[in-house]
């Protein structure tokens, strides 16, 4: 799985790598580390645009997202 660390970028850079691991890797899934509080704003909309789904997760106090085509 492809996994982005997007953690101290503001947005929109997490929301334009994403869409570049979905542009570069169709169909696969991936996961993106973001700390910036609009991240998940960004995302939902990239993903419900993409068709995709965005779960969140968090692991030993890292927030990040699963999104699956």
């Amino acid at each position: 799985m492809i996994r982005i660390d997007a953690r101290g970028m503001r947005c929109p850079w997490p929301a334009i790598r994403a869409a570049r691991a979905l542009r570069e890797h169709p169909g696969e899934p991936f996961e993106i580390l973001a700390d910036d509080p609009n991240a998940e704003r960004e995302l939902k909309q990239l993903a419900a645009a993409a068709g995709a789904d965005l779960y969140a997760i968090e692991t030993n106090e890292i927030r990040g997202f699963r999104v699956i085509p």
